[in-house]
């Protein structure tokens, strides 16, 4: 039988490594929990601004543009949908599932010089944009000098 020496530090080490899988394994839980929650399927989003508008593209592919709400209220634009499965297999002919599936919806604020009454739309090959236009005495001018 071979003697070692007791080192308490190497206790302590098994127990952070014990604590460290509960929490990664309570956080990986909690994080599919949450996807479920959401639909699953949250599109990814680009908002930019120019002189004379701010444009806001949504990658939805798979979605038909009718399956697609925008709702502009109280200064804030909410974009809403629904990417469905595809039912051409049967579920139990699935090797791997990895593309996420359900209702989406996305909320932003939009700035108060946005003219709302102008707000254009379109959509091609899977990707949502969105023109907000500025209000006319929102963009800046120059004034010269007499």
């Amino acid at each position: 039988m071979t003697i070692m020496r007791w080192d308490p530090f190497r206790d302590l080490l098994d127990l952070q490594d014990r604590m460290n899988k509960l929490f990664e394994e309570s956080f990986r839980r909690f994080r599919s929990t949450d996807l479920d929650l959401a639909g699953g399927f949250v599109p990814a989003v680009d908002i930019y601004e120019t002189d004379n508008e701010i444009v806001l593209k949504a990658e939805i592919p798979g979605v038909s543009k009718e399956d697609i709400k925008i709702e502009v209220q109280d200064g804030v634009i909410t974009l809403k949908g629904e990417k469905k499965v595809e039912k051409e297999v049967k579920e139990e002919n699935y090797h791997r599932i990895e593309r996420a599936y359900g209702s989406f919806q996305r909320s932003f604020s939009l700035p108060s010089n946005v003219d709302r009454d102008r707000i254009k739309a379109a959509y091609k090959d899977g990707v949502l944009e969105v023109v907000l236009p500025k209000k006319e005495e929102a963009k800046p001018r120059e004034v010269k000098i007499e």
